[in-house]
């Protein structure tokens, strides 16, 4: 869930913020315009906006296929489903749902990249930033029920206004009566009991003719993800994960992670100090200083490696909204831990063997070390086995690259992701996915290097893993 806390902060003025007694206070200060919508509830509702979406999207392909015939030509029924008018479409749909049925969304993107065409990945990777908001009778409900009648009597401040509204939950800027500034993450209303509807619905909605490859079997990553999001609703997990993880990244000069406040914290809510600096996303096609750019990329990066192969803790979820950089202090602050997992020890080793085939192009070596960890099986079609090592290889060029790799002039992340999705759109004998747990991991690299690419940044991938992979 991406946050972007230091949007307000760090500007020395509270815009939005004022004390909050009554749902029918005066409206917040005019700007950028703010979508409100109750979360749907129950499972007949929520399906119904799913099945809107299919319909609308059913309903455009048709006359595209159509207006294609009357032309002469033959339509290709992914072509037609896989539009941007649909992706607007069904992204609008989820943004309105959010809850599982949004996170899935964003988990096809991947920051505009995946097994979607880019055109329609692009727009629903929006939905990280896009989701409605709970209007303030909603979220009054909410806070009562959790802080009970006299939640108001809590803070000095609390902003109607959310700072950032995602799939699980929306952020909210507090300020308590001694002066502590909070960010409130807060859960939509039965977000955690929809989640399993959700996964089911979206399954079926996967199932239209031309969305993805029939021979794909997406039952074992459905089944991962169901279980991926009744944990990041559990505000209590996320709570320790965070004090854990701060704990093992310890006293680092340039990361940070802000503390979980208890005392303000419940099922429902979770409770951090808030962070200031400014949304890695604005160093993204800017005029910004390639020396901030490149430092933002070498933290993040090292970040990656040393959760993996020292802290064995890693947050999952790289996207960018999740990291806020301050200029002044050259420091970054690590927002959003719902997705953190320990990582086993013998993944590790796995991944350390998989990064030194990588490194010293070593096919043999990665054909044995990928076949163990999984991403190959011995039942595999052999052209499967050998586009998945080609793929992998392709992807460990940095690791290979001596000096500074310049993501900026470098092809590679797009060309890595557009190999991968023809690869899973066009068959060739893929017939299942690697294990989920190494799914969520290597997103986490991909994601590193895809930042790493936005930011047209140059980092030393090879010194970045240095002693992790000798020789």
């Amino acid at each position: 869930m991406s946050v972007r806390q230091g949007t307000l902060h760090d500007t020395g003025a509270m815009p939005e913020i004022r004390p909050m007694t009554h749902a029918s206070d005066p409206p917040a200060p005019a700007g950028p315009p703010r979508r409100t919508a109750n979360v749907p509830q129950g499972r007949t509702r929520r399906f119904l906006h799913l099945g809107r979406a299919v319909g609308e999207m059913a309903a455009s392909a048709a006359a595209g296929g159509l207006q294609q015939l009357m032309r002469g030509e033959r339509p290709v029924l992914q072509e037609l489903m896989l539009t941007p008018t649909n992706a607007r479409r069904l992204a609008e749909r989820l943004s309105h749902l959010r809850g599982a049925a949004m996170k899935l969304g964003q988990l096809m993107s991947m920051d505009g990249h995946g097994v979607l065409p880019p055109e329609f990945a692009e727009l629903l990777a929006g939905l990280r930033d896009q989701a409605h908001h709970m209007p303030a009778t909603q979220l009054t409900v909410v806070l009562e029920r959790e802080y009970g009648a006299q939640w108001s009597e809590r803070f000095k401040r609390l902003s109607f206004a959310p700072i950032a509204a995602a799939s699980i939950g929306q952020v909210h800027r507090a300020e308590t009566h001694d002066g502590q500034v909070l960010a409130l993450k807060i859960q939509y209303p039965g977000v955690r009991e929809s989640i399993a509807s959700d996964v089911a619905n979206i399954g079926l909605l996967l199932r239209t003719p031309g969305l993805v490859p029939g021979h794909l079997d997406l039952a074992p990553l459905l089944a991962r993800v169901r279980e991926q999001l009744l944990l990041e609703t559990d505000y209590a997990r996320e709570a320790a994960h965070l004090s854990d993880y701060r704990s093992r990244l310890g006293d680092d000069t340039v990361l940070w992670v802000p503390a979980v406040v208890p005392e303000h914290c419940t099922p429902h809510i979770l409770a951090t100090e808030f962070a200031s600096g400014r949304p890695v996303a604005e160093w993204v096609g800017s005029a910004r200083p390639q020396a901030e750019r490149d430092h933002i990329a070498l933290a993040l990066c090292r970040l990656s490696v040393q959760e993996f192969f020292e802290m064995r803790l890693v947050q999952t979820d790289p996207n960018i909204g999740n990291y806020l950089f301050d200029p002044a202090t050259r420091r970054i602050a690590l927002l959003d831990f719902g997705a953190t997992e320990t990582v086993a020890g013998e993944r590790v080793e796995d991944l350390r063997e998989i990064g030194l085939a990588l490194k010293n192009g070593d096919r043999a070596r990665l054909e044995a070390a990928a076949l163990r960890a999984g991403f190959t099986a011995a039942a595999d079609p052999p052209e499967q086995t050998r586009a998945v090592i080609e793929l992998m290889l392709l992807s460990g060029e940095p690791l290979r690259h001596e000096g500074l790799y310049d993501f900026g002039r470098s092809r590679l992340v797009g060309t890595v992701f557009e190999h991968g999705r023809a690869q899973v759109m066009g068959g060739g004998g893929f017939a299942r996915t690697p294990p989920t747990d190494l799914i969520f991991l290597q997103r986490k690299f991909a994601g590193s290097f895809l930042l790493c690419a936005k930011l047209q940044a140059r980092v030393d991938v090879g010194a970045v893993f240095g002693r992790q992979l000798p020789g």
